[in-house]
């Protein structure tokens, strides 16, 4: 693609996404949004190992034998993401949510078997090593590569992680799939758009205390680091900045804010 090819898809992108906000801003004005329920969704990711606990490249394989829907790919090709039914946020509805889980990851470990592979849920899987991180382990789909070739346009040179624990990592890598070690399960509430402001102080409020209770990610690239490394780490695998502007507290693409929502 030259640069003129390269610029008009850029100015189509920026005007999907105008026309993204400005439907957006056209359902609050005319309250298209539901309201008066509430729902929970969910998001599994985990890890395809070999028999030796090692990243396999798997992913289209073990999709196209799970054959399901409610599974998709992820950043790299030793990872998968399962996205739950939403559900009413009343009754039994965690359970429901949890029995739901222990069914897909049931049918995503037998498809694995038939490719000779296993699944892992780890925060971060201990055993990858920078090699897994080569662009040879990037899903091969556009959306990925337009990622990778975006944020390395924007940032002009090779990614940079430095993290401090018990053991110090210093490492710099020519692609984002840094981004692609870390997995977790995430949780979704629908709210109402006139909660929108109570409910993300409260979140905010309450996000030190629940991480501080879900750590379980120490390890990267055989170094012993924070007791939950995927702060650090996805923080510094896909932030744009140079060292001038984050020292002029250019805030970087992600952070948990500086300010309560008013």
């Amino acid at each position: 693609m030259n640069k003129q090819e390269s610029a008009e898809k850029k100015t189509e992108f920026v005007r999907h996404l105008l026309d993204d906000v400005k439907a957006l801003e056209y359902m609050l004005e005319h309250q298209l949004f539901e309201k008066g329920i509430t729902r929970i969704g969910s998001e599994q990711e985990f890890c395809l190992v070999t028999e030796d606990w090692r990243p396999v490249k798997k992913s289209s394989e073990i999709l196209r034998e799970i054959n399901d829907p409610h599974f998709t790919t992820e950043l790299a090709c030793f990872n998968l993401e399962i996205n739950l039914d939403p559900i009413e946020l009343i009754g039994s509805c965690f359970s429901k949510m949890e029995q739901q889980l222990h069914e897909l990851l049931l049918k995503a470990s037998r498809a694995a078997d038939q490719n000779n592979a296993k699944i892992v849920l780890a925060g971060i899987l201990p055993t990858i090593n920078k090699s897994h991180l080569s662009l040879d382990y990037l899903t091969p789909k556009p959306r990925y590569y337009a990622l990778n070739k975006g944020l390395m346009n924007l940032r002009k040179k090779d990614f940079y992680l430095h993290i401090l624990g018990v053991d110090e990592l210093n490492i710099t890598h020519g692609s984002v799939l840094f981004e692609a070690c870390n997995t977790s399960f995430q949780m979704h509430l629908q709210i109402d758009p006139d909660d929108f402001i109570s409910s993300f102080n409260w979140a905010q409020a309450i996000s030190g205390p629940l991480l501080s209770v879900c750590s379980n990610s120490p390890l990267l690239l055989g170094r012993e680091l924070w007791n939950e490394t995927r702060i650090a780490l996805f923080r510094q695998s896909v932030d744009t900045r140079n060292i001038s502007l984050a020292l002029k507290d250019e805030p970087p693409r992600v952070a948990f804010g500086s300010d309560w929502a008013s």
